[in-house]
């Protein structure tokens, strides 16, 4: 690699110029953190309109998510070799042309496309928009710069699912994809009028550790996100996947390690604060996304709430999130950071413990109440940990650093979704089972129920009617124990903290 550094000039950037940058890029950073959750809904609706199955239709989300996933360690050699500014253009350009084009797509073929286009240009986005404050910024203001940033990465995949049940009920749902027009077309004329351009650096492609390390998370994505519908390891391609993504990691750690110029350069993870940094981000993707994933099925399948209904419960969260940003953002420079996210890990573990102990009576305003309190947790966490992360990290690092803090987030976010998921499903056959054993006519419990409307429980219908309730129980138990085993993977990364540099001495280094 060149010794040329790629940063932007930070003292010349007036504090004008710096809130227009900082809007320019939040637009990208909110349109592409929309991306991740605001089409699930529209699901349902795109399957009728297509003629397509239910695993037919999974892939307009797998498509996105495995090649944004593949595309996102590219963003720091794409840096280095086209410039910051101008790879930050091309992502949002081809973004929101294959937004457009996802809107306008007429079949299933064309869909699935379109969403590989807009997963490989919206991959860069978002570490470049955080590699881009950063330099913007002065060190000092680093926490109030990430305080913004993590407002459009943590509430854009919160707001995603409301928005897109209200684009989609009360409109049409090609406009979960041509909302995204207008954020992309301001983004793009801000970041072409104030976004300051880096220097190139000369730097070789090592295409065959990117072919490795692409091969390892593509088909670790693959499998995660067909694992449950394939019954995972009793499927054979779920093997050959599970295969071929620890034979290519194992082949791509060997080769970063021997490699002249291996596509990641080694000394990125000897920075003790990025590599805690990246574990950390890990479980907040764990929390983030795969409550997400879960509260809406609980809402609407076992408490019968309506889309948007389930869309307002969940709001919340993301207004607890940005309370939390702009409160840890004023606080992040005074405060010991590790005190501000134990603050944020005691919250979360609060939230899920209480959300543990929900049942199908729960009231929304109790829903809603446990969604602040989580929100302002992950809010906690994540902005004292965005910034923690790059506080020693050499500068020249930086883009590849916040291309590695999204990936792992993203992985983390695909693991606990497939996992949780997994959970669900399986505890409620088991818990089915378990409770089915005590609905027989020799308990007299059994004998003094009665079902209503005065059904006899021997008949058809009424057999019917104890299995469905039978079933909304074991799945109730289900849900609130994948909510209690999050709480204890919350807890267990508290002693993480301690590995962390404190403020003072990341600040004696910067």
């Amino acid at each position: 690699m060149s010794s040329t550094v790629a940063t932007a000039p930070e003292s010349g950037s007036s504090s004008s110029k710096r809130g227009w940058i900082t809007v320019s890029i939040m637009l990208a950073t909110i349109m592409q953190a929309l991306d991740t959750t605001i089409a699930n809904v529209a699901l349902p609706n795109m399957k009728g309109s297509m003629s397509a199955t239910e695993e037919q239709i999974s892939w307009v989300l797998t498509s996105y998510i495995v090649a944004a996933a593949i595309a996102t360690p590219l963003t720091g050699f794409l840096s280095a070799k086209l410039g910051r500014k101008r790879l930050f253009l091309l992502s949002v350009t081809g973004f929101t042309i294959a937004s457009l084009l996802c809107g306008i797509a007429a079949n299933l073929e064309e869909m699935v496309l379109f969403r590989l286009l807009q997963g490989v240009f919206g991959a860069g986005l978002v570490p470049l928009s955080q590699a881009v404050l950063l330099d913007t910024y002065p060190k000092e203001q680093h926490g109030s710069a990430m305080a913004m940033w993590g407002v459009g990465v943590m509430v854009g995949p919160i707001l995603g699912p409301t928005l897109g049940g209200y684009l989609t009920e009360m409109i049409n749902w090609r406009w979960v994809f041509f909302i995204n027009l207008p954020f992309g077309i301001l983004s793009l004329l801000g970041i072409l009028f104030f976004v300051p351009e880096t220097e190139k650096e000369k730097r070789r492609f090592d295409l065959f550790g990117f072919a490795l390390l692409g091969l390892a998370i593509g088909a670790l994505q693959l499998l995660l996100d067909r694992g449950q519908s394939l019954d995972w390891f009793s499927s054979l391609e779920i093997q050959i996947e599970a295969l071929i993504a620890g034979t290519a990691l194992l082949m791509f750690l060997v080769h970063m390690h021997t490699h002249r110029e291996p596509f990641l350069e080694p000394g990125l993870f000897r920075d003790r604060n990025l590599a805690i940094g990246l574990m950390f981000i890990f479980m907040v993707g764990i929390i983030l996304l795969a409550t997400l994933a879960l509260l809406p099925p609980f809402l609407q399948n076992l408490m019968s709430y309506p889309v948007i209904t389930t869309g307002l419960v969940l709001a919340p969260r993301g207004l607890g999130s940005m309370v939390a940003m702009m409160l840890v953002g004023r606080l992040v420079n005074r405060v010991d950071v590790r005190l501000l996210i134990l603050t944020g890990l005691i919250l979360l573990t609060i939230s899920l413990f209480e959300m543990a102990n929900f049942n199908t009576q729960v009231s929304s305003f109790t829903v809603g109440m446990t969604g602040i309190v989580q929100g302002m947790g992950l809010g906690f966490v994540f902005v004292p940990l965005s910034t923690i992360t790059f506080a020693t990290l050499a500068p020249h690092y930086r883009t590849e650093a916040t291309a590695m803090f999204s990936l792992m987030r993203n992985i983390g976010s695909s693991i606990g979704i497939s996992i949780m998921v997994t959970l669900v499903a399986r505890n409620t056959q088991i818990n089915h089972a378990t409770l089915g054993e005590f609905i027989n006519p020799f308990r007299p419990a059994f004998d003094a129920f009665s079902l209503p409307g005065g059904i006899e429980k021997q008949s058809t219908t009424g057999l019917a009617m104890l299995n469905q309730m039978v079933t909304e129980q074991a799945a109730t138990i289900g849900y609130l124990n994948d909510f209690r085993l999050m709480a204890w993977i919350t807890l267990a990364s508290i002693p993480l903290l301690l590995l962390f540099r404190s403020n003072k001495r990341t600040a004696s280094q910067g």
